[in-house]
């Protein structure tokens, strides 16, 4: 579980010293364990897919951030957000490329947006950039 590898990460970033890599896993690690409380009021469990999706989220924050400081002239941060950025990307799965996705939506009958929408979230849920599934989708309009 991708879980447990953040966990053993943060704790060699800790005998490492390494705060940049310490800050990120803190952050991760808090917002995994609200989505748990979240889930456990529901009485569901966390699964790998619920915590890429934190993780992309954190990623799309993060280059926000990153372009913030690059605006402020603040070189320093921008490189501790790049490499927090580096950390972040190594716990993805493969993201499906745009032909991949061409190719799940080419075999759906109904290629409207709110189904493909819902097929690519209920059968890709972490694996798939929805922007991305939207741009395809309107191209092949």
């Amino acid at each position: 579980m991708i879980e447990e590898q953040i966990k053993k990460a943060n704790v060699e970033a800790m005998k490492n010293k390494d705060t940049v890599a310490r800050a990120f896993y803190s952050v991760l690690m808090n917002k995994i364990m609200l989505e748990k409380i979240n889930k456990r009021e529901k009485g569901q469990e966390i699964t790998d897919a619920d915590v890429s999706n934190i993780i992309q989220k954190m990623i799309k924050e993060l280059g926000d951030e990153k372009d913030n400081y690059q605006k402020a002239g603040n070189m320093e941060e921008v490189a501790h957000i790049e490499k927090q950025l580096e950390i972040a990307k190594t716990y993805l799965p493969k993201m499906l490329s745009r032909e991949e996705i061409k190719e799940e939506i080419e075999k759906l009958e109904d290629k409207s947006i709110p189904v493909v929408m819902k097929y690519f979230k209920a059968n890709f849920n972490g694996q798939v950039d929805m922007r991305l599934v939207q741009e395809v989708l309107k191209e092949m309009a």
